[in-house]
């Protein structure tokens, strides 16, 4: 069985992540989106409610599951049984970023490979950055979130 990880901050996950997950999808037997815990990064949502807005998200896909990890990635990976890692991309700077993690983790755990995944242009875009300013700023972020996930004002899930 094919196991991937798809690893990120995801606050929030947006349209953009679904992309990636759904063209992920055509590649791997199972994913799992893991909300990574990082202790020096304070985010808009708790961790919970980043688990809560992904399941909403996937809420119909068939072969994904959500959680969430402390610690390294490829240690969570190991951990799991996944062989590997989505890597979104939406420009040539995520690629240049994505590619020097990738390749420390290749020297970390050879056994597990990094697939990038590029965005759909009409989704390049969107960002968790864009969506948590646009909202902070009472800005709508219905055009970046999947149908059904709503997030008030106040950056509470209703």
């Amino acid at each position: 069985m094919r196991i991937a990880v798809f690893p990120g901050s995801f606050d929030p996950f947006t349209l953009g992540h679904l992309d990636v997950l759904n063209s992920a999808l055509k590649l791997f037997d199972k994913i799992i989106v893991a909300v990574g815990y990082n202790v020096k990064k304070s985010g808009l949502f708790s961790t919970e409610e980043r688990l809560k807005i992904i399941e909403d998200s996937v809420k119909g896909l068939k072969n994904v599951e959500v959680d969430s990890y402390q610690g390294l990635t490829i240690n969570y990976c190991n951990k799991i049984g996944a062989q590997f890692i989505i890597r979104g991309l939406r420009t040539t700077t995520d690629f240049e970023l994505e590619r020097v993690i990738a390749q420390a983790n290749s020297k970390m755990s050879p056994n597990i490979t990094t697939v990038f995944v590029p965005s759909g242009h009409e989704y390049a875009f969107i960002s968790s950055t864009v969506v948590r300013d646009v909202l902070i700023n009472g800005g709508d972020i219905s055009d970046f979130m999947v149908d059904g996930v709503t997030i008030n004002k106040y950056g509470k899930i209703t």
